[in-house]
Order: structure tokens, then C-alpha cells, then sequence
């Protein structure tokens, strides 16, 4: 089963990972009082869809139009919500066919210094989770596993102990992390590595994850996938 990405930033949030203010917009008119309440002199109005790839994702009729665009004004989002809303957007993912995109998310935005991915799935031959972590953020995670496998790093936890601090300590040297940005990172890997197990997840992904001016780590992308025969814990 899947969810959209505000869902999964939702799941994220109560698990202490850092994550952008956004709201939901189903209309033109909505996404403009959304960007108003949020505040921002910028904002990203993204499209939600089960299918990753939206960023160069194209609206299919319009390839000028992508499933995440920045805006600066209300009326730039009601703009680019009414291009989104209710039209097919075909990405890498989704194949020809498209989906049909039904929301908006309006999103605050974001002082990016880095960009690095952040994924966890389950390893079957070791019957236990495995976090991965890359300097390639943005980038299709398949892609940097079949081009430079070297700069993917893992490490394994047990679902009861959860991720320890010395394997955040060990990845964030791997990527070159520091300060300040090491007890943000071992905060945000530790509640993601909750969420996955407490949600009885089989992927969970944020791509790309970025790091702040301030040294701070921020989900600005995230997507989970769930068991679908463990869908019976979670009615909610």
C-alpha cells in the first residue's frame, strides 16, 4: 500500500523527523490561501501522486509543465494548482498512462545547502531492516546503485533496538557530516528508523533529504510503502 507524500511527512512529523509546513490543496483557490497562510516569501506546490519522479514529471497535453514548481505569490500558486489539478501527470514511474493528480501540496520553502538520500527497506537474506544513505540526493537511487555503487552506504539495525549512535556517527562521517548536523542527523535517522518499524513499513524513502544552512536536516521529499499484509494493525 501507498500513501502521498504529505501523509508520509505527517507520519514523519509525529516521529520527530524534520519536515517542511505544507498544506493540502484540492482547488486553484485553496493553494492560494495556502501559500498566504503559510507565510513564506517562496513556496513549491507539488503534485500527489503514488509515483516518484514528479520533479521532471510533465503534465501530459503540456510538457512545460512539471509536477513541482516553485512559486512567490498566491496567485502564482492558483496558477500553477489549476495546471496540475484534475490533469494526468506522467512520470518516470508512472509509465505512459500517467495519473491523474486530484491534490496539491503547498509547501513552505527551504534554505538548501546539500542534498543527500535517505532510504530504509527490509533485507530478506539478513531478516532485518537496512538504512542506506548517499551523497547522490535527488538522483533515482537505482540509478547511483548501477553507476557509482560506492557512494551508497548501509547499515543494519534490529527492529527492536532500532538504529544505535554509533552507526550514525559511522554514516555521517561516510558522507562528510559534522557539528551540529551529526545530532540533527542522528535525531532524523533515529525517527525514520522508528517510523518504518512501527508502521510495519517496506520502504521508506526520503529523496532528496537536504541539509540547511543552519547545519539542520529536513525531509523535503518522503515516501512509505506498507506491508500490505500487516495493513490489519494500522485501521487508521
Amino acid at each position: 500500500m501507498k500513501i502521498h507524500e504529505f501523509q508520509a511527512k505527517e507520519i514523519l512529523r509525529k516521529q520527530g523527523v524534520a519536515v517542511l509546513r505544507g498544506v493540502v490543496a484540492r482547488t486553484p483557490d485553496e493553494a492560494a490561501q495556502a501559500f498566504t497562510d503559510l507565510g513564506s516569501p517562496l513556496a513549491v506546490v507539488k503534485a500527489q501522486i503514488h509515483a516518484g519522479g514528479r520533479g521532471k514529471g510533465t503534465v501530459q497535453g503540456d510538457e512545460s509543465q512539471h509536477g513541482v514548481q516553485l512559486v512567490r505569490s498566491a496567485d502564482e500558486a492558483k496558477q500553477v494548482a489549476s495546471r496540475l489539478l484534475g490533469k494526468k501527470l506522467e512520470t518516470i514511474q508512472t509509465g505512459p498512462e500517467g495519473q491523474t493528480v486530484n491534490q496539491v501540496f503547498v509547501e513552505e520553502g527551504c534554505d538548501i545547502q546539500r542534498e543527500l538520500y535517505l532510504g530504509i527497506v527490509l533485507d530478506r537474506a539478513a531478516a532485518k531492516p537496512v538504512l542506506m544513505v548517499s551523497s547522490e540526493g535527488g538522483v533515482e537511487i537505482e540509478k547511483v546503485a548501477a553507476e557509482t555503487p560506492e557512494k551508497i552506504f548501509k547499515e543494519h539495525f534490529d527492529p527492536a533496538a532500532g538504529l544505535q549512535s554509533f552507526q550514525v556517527r559511522k554514516l555521517c562521517q561516510k558522507l562528510g557530516l559534522s557539528g551540529s548536523t551529526v545530532r540533527s542527523a542522528e535525531k532524523f535517522m533515529k525517527g525514520l528508523c522508528r517510523a518504518f518499524v512501527q508502521y510495519d513499513c517496506s520502504l521508506a524513502e526520503i529523496n532528496p533529504l537536504v541539509v540547511t544552512g543552519a547545519g539542520e536536516m529536513v525531509a523535503l521529499d518522503a515516501k512509505m510503502t506498507f506491508d500490505d499484509n500487516a495493513l490489519f494493525r494500522h485501521p487508521d
